[in-house]
Formats: C-alpha cells, sequence, structure tokens
C-alpha cells in the first residue's frame, strides 16, 4: 500500500493530486474559528512545560478580499450554486469578518472534498459551537440535505470549570454526511460491562443463559402478518393490530427452538426470547459519551493540541469503510486518524499545512509501525528543495525553521527577547541532565559572527552544546572558529565539540545523526506505542 502524507495547503493539494471519486472515507477536524493559539505542550526533562512553547497554530480569521474574497468567487463560479447561495447569504447577514472568512475557507475546501469521495463515501466533519450551525448549512448546500445522515455528540471533557454564567461546554459535534443513498454502513455496537449486561439481560435459562424478552410486534401496518399463532403450550396467540414481527413459518421455529416467552394470561402479549450471548452488542447511538478524551494522563497523549483519541477514529473507520479503502484527512494535525488507518488496515492521505504536524506525523507512525513505507510531499528531500522552502516562506520563517530543527530531532521553539538565536533544543545524558540548542539560518551569507551570537545564547541558556544549521556552507573561518570553541565532555563519554555546525544537506541525508551528542535520546515528541503493521501492500492510484 502506498499513502500518502502531504505538507501543504489542502485545497491545492486536493485539485493537483487526488482524483474525483477516489477517496472512501473523509474526516477532517479543521479549526474552530476559536480565535485562541494553540501551542505544542514540550515538556522539559522534568517534566515541566518548556519555556519557549512552539506555536502549533493560530485559530483566528480575518476577512481579507485576496484571500476570503477570492474563495467566496470560486464558489460562486462551481457548479455548487445551493453552497454558492448559502455562502453569499451568510457574507450578507453577517458582513466581511473573521467568521465569514472561516466559512468562505470552509466552502471552497467542502466542496472539493465532495468531489474526491466516491458514490459509496461518507464525511465527518468534527467542530464545536462556535461555527457548527454555520457548517451544518453549508454542508446541506455541497451534499445535499438528504444526505445528512446523523448529528454525533462527543463527550470531549469530563468538566469545564471556567464557566460562571453559562452551562458548561463539554461537548464536540461531528457532522455525518453521505455522498449518495449507496453509502457504505457497518453498524457499530458497544460491548456493555458485566454490570450493563446484567440490567439488560435480567432473565436466565436452566441452563444459565442471560436473556431478554423483546416485542413480537410489527412497528408497521402489515395485512399480511396477521395470523392466529397456535402456540406449543396450548394456547393460541391473536396479533397485535399491526400485525406480527415476522412470518408463520419463522414463528414456529421460535417455538420449536423455546425461543419464545409465553405470557403468564391467555391475554398477555407473545414476546420473543433474546439471548446475550447472540447479541453483538448495544448499538451505538449519536450520543458518544464512552470514549475517554485526551487527558495530562492519558498513555497515547502526544502533546499536540486539539489531539483526538484513536478509539474515536477508529468507530468511524469501522462504521464506514473497510479494509483496503482509501481515508483522507485534509486537517491531520498529530494524525490521528492516518494512524488508525493504518491500524485498521485502510489506505489512507494525510494533508498538514505545518512542519510541526507532519515531523510529529512521520515519528508517530514510524514508533507505532516498524518498516512502514509511505510517500511524503512537500517537505523538502535536498538542499534545493530546502532552499525552496525557505524563500517561499515568510518573513518570520518559521515553517522553515520547523522544518529544520524537526530534521535534526531538536524541539522548535518560539523565538523570545534576548535569546532571538534560540530555534530548538534537546535534552541529552543518561538522565536528560544536559541541553543543547539550535540555531538555524537559511540566508545566503552566514559568518563567524552568528556562531560568536550562538556562544551567547549557550551561556544564557545554561546549555552545553550549540548546533548551527545552515542551509549554506560554512566559511573555512567559522570551521576554525568553532574548533576552538572547546569540547564538551560528559563522564564516561567521549568529548564531543562544543559548537558544531550541520548543513542542511547533512541533516536531510543523516537526520538526527548529523548531531552529535552523547547518550541522546531521540525523542523529540513523546514516542507512540508498537502497533502491528496491517496495511495491506496495494496501491493507491491518486
Amino acid at each position: 500500500m502506498t499513502n500518502h502524507l502531504h505538507y501543504g495547503d489542502n485545497l491545492t493539494v486536493l485539485r493537483d493530486s487526488i482524483a474525483s471519486e477516489s477517496v472512501d472515507l473523509i474526516y477532517l477536524d479543521p479549526p474552530f474559528n476559536s480565535n485562541a493559539d494553540y501551542n505544542a505542550l514540550f515538556k522539559t526533562p522534568k517534566g515541566a512545560s518548556s519555556p519557549a512553547q512552539m506555536e502549533a497554530f493560530t485559530d483566528t480569521w480575518t476577512w481579507d478580499d485576496a484571500t476570503s474574497g477570492l474563495a467566496v468567487d470560486e464558489v460562486k463560479r462551481s457548479q455548487y450554486q445551493d453552497a454558492a447561495k448559502m455562502l453569499d447569504a451568510m457574507v450578507g447577514f453577517l458582513g466581511k469578518n473573521a467568521l465569514t472568512a472561516y466559512l468562505a475557507m470552509m466552502a471552497v475546501r467542502l466542496i472539493e472534498l465532495h468531489r474526491v469521495l466516491k458514490p459509496t463515501g461518507s464525511l465527518y466533519l468534527h467542530c464545536d459551537p462556535t461555527a457548527s450551525h454555520y457548517l451544518k448549512i453549508l454542508l446541506d448546500a455541497v451534499f445535499g440535505p438528504r444526505f445528512f445522515k446523523s448529528e454525533i455528540i462527543w463527550k470531549r471533557t469530563f468538566a469545564h470549570g471556567n464557566v460562571t454564567k453559562n452551562y458548561g461546554d463539554v461537548t464536540d459535534t461531528i457532522f455525518f454526511f453521505s455522498k449518495t443513498d449507496k453509502y457504505l454502513w457497518n453498524q457499530p455496537f458497544r460491548q456493555l460491562d458485566a454490570d450493563q449486561l446484567a440490567k439488560k439481560y435480567p432473565k436466565r435459562e436452566p441452563n444459565g443463559r442471560r436473556w431478554q424478552s423483546v416485542t413480537l410486534r410489527n412497528p408497521g401496518m402489515r395485512p399480511n402478518l396477521h395470523y392466529p399463532f397456535a402456540a406449543s403450550n396450548g394456547v393460541t396467540y391473536q396479533p397485535h393490530p399491526n400485525g406480527w414481527s415476522c412470518n408463520l413459518e419463522r414463528m414456529q421455529r421460535y417455538d420449536a427452538e423455546n425461543r419464545l416467552h409465553f405470557p403468564q394470561t391467555q391475554d398477555g402479549a407473545l414476546r420473543l426470547k433474546m439471548f446475550e450471548d447472540e447479541s453483538p452488542g448495544e448499538r451505538i447511538q449519536n450520543l458518544w459519551e464512552d470514549l475517554p478524551p485526551i487527558s495530562s494522563q492519558s498513555a497515547e497523549r502526544l502533546g499536540y493540541p486539539t489531539q483526538k483519541p484513536v478509539a474515536l477514529l477508529e468507530r468511524i473507520l469501522n462504521a464506514t469503510s473497510n479494509p483496503g479503502n482509501v481515508v483522507l484527512d485534509p486537517f491531520c494535525g498529530c494524525g490521528t486518524t492516518v494512524y488508525a488507518a493504518q491500524k485498521l488496515g485502510r489506505q489512507w492521505i494525510g494533508i498538514d499545512i505545518t512542519h510541526l504536524a507532519i515531523g510529529l506525523i512521520e515519528k508517530r507512525l514510524n514508533d507505532a509501525y516498524q518498516g512502514l513505507e509511505y510517500k511524503v510531499h512537500g517537505t523538502p528531500m535536498d538542499a534545493d528543495a530546502a532552499r525552496d522552502l525557505f524563500d517561499r516562506d515568510d518573513k518570520s520563517k518559521k515553517q522553515f525553521e520547523t522544518w529544520a530543527c524537526l530534521r535534526i530531532g531538536f524541539i522548535p521553539q518560539e523565538k523570545k527577547g534576548a535569546d532571538g538565536g534560540l530555534d530548538g533544543v534537546e535534552w541529552f545524558g543518561p538522565k536528560k541532565e544536559y541541553k543543547a540548542i539550535v540555531s538555524v539560518k537559511g540566508g545566503r551569507s552566514v559568518g563567524v559572527d552568528m556562531l560568536r551570537s550562538l556562544d551567547a545564547v549557550i551561556n544564557a541558556q545554561g546549555a552545553q552544546v550549540g548546533v548551527f544549521l545552515t542551509l549554506e556552507p560554512p566559511t573555512s573561518k567559522m570551521v576554525d572558529w568553532a574548533k576552538q570553541a572547546g569540547m564538551f565532555e560528559a563522564p564516561g563519554f567521549a568529548p564531543v565539540p562544543r559548537i558544531q555546525i550541520v548543513t542542511v544537506e547533512q541533516a536531510i541525508q543523516s537526520r538526527a545523526r548529523a548531531v552529535n551528542l552523547p547518550a541522546r535520546h531521540n525523542d523529540t515528541f513523546k514516542r507512540a506505542a508498537r502497533e502491528e503493521n496491517t496495511g495491506r501492500q496495494t496501491t493507491l492510484d491518486l
């Protein structure tokens, strides 16, 4: 199976790389327009929050005619005229603001997601109350109201203590839509615990089998199922006005198998014995309170904001996809969807616009699935591609620096104050008692002054090693100066250069091995648990 992980704008990836009607199931957990910043919760060796958290993403939107207006125009030019009318009405009602900027962004992407979905496919959109009501209208306009299947309510937290004059916000909404009436559906069931089983199946046969009685009344009017039934106990029972739930032949078979529960009185209702050991469990309803959220104590917690539990995605994937089907997540974050898809033997496509997410997903998959093969698109694979990323990045160069830090296994950091040369950090040593920092430079010219600045940051940070990660080759003077900076020696280990110069090309070729640190743990992100690789080796034709 060739799976695909894309760095980039999902709209571009959808249009350029994913064929129409090629995807079986889509799950998306987009930003909610929450007007909040979400930081990746990296930890120090002692468990405290890192002093310079890396911003995973900013869920803040502003209207801009060059982007939001263009998205609205694209929807108007599409064949999805109902969506165009709805979006235009929303802009007219709400005005050109943060909310409509967000809705315009979503509308043009929902159209592409509808395009790539197979006729038998389904889409799940995960959101919160911030804009859920407007997103439902957009989904109705794109997919059609008749293809709305369910509004799932998931209890994502146990309590919300910050509310003083409102109800606690403890749930998320997941909208479930199909593309056509021929959508794939595997009825999901929930296994009951011992107490629940005892309550649901209170009666026992002499052999110990638990059972409950269920009605034999037809839910609708069925004149063809109106017949008197002469049971083996010598009593003839009359049907409900709606009729029996089955024909005479089946009723006789139930009786022969001792599956009928006779009433104590002749005018009582004849019922059917439903045995616990024959039941697949309890049908899943649209209120999901049984899937625990990711908490600070969760074993699967990786430290990425908005991380969803694997069990949530497993339920969705099992219900509306089969092994070998293609699963797409266009806002894949820390990769829970692709992780679950791989675990369940599905093919998968993940897309995200930050290198932080892509780096985390790569490590998560590689930790969990030994020998897993997949293609990564949009991340630099050579020095020229790295230079292109640097040139295309915005003025902050945040994406380039994040990618470079993750490439050598360092935790990306936000630049703050006088320590502006600090782009990433790594702890090493037997007890993670030592600290290394990295300064990333992508400019066309580098010199000794940059190493002097790095040396100052090393001292200010109380670090033992500094790494100068450069897109351009260092000068001979820089190499000599780094040598003169001395060595660091951890007890029991060979000494390593105090200042190490690593080129981006070396980082691409050697990854974390490009940096020499004694007793390095290489755990930039929390390690995912090992899983059995169940993926089938087929071809995913995009």
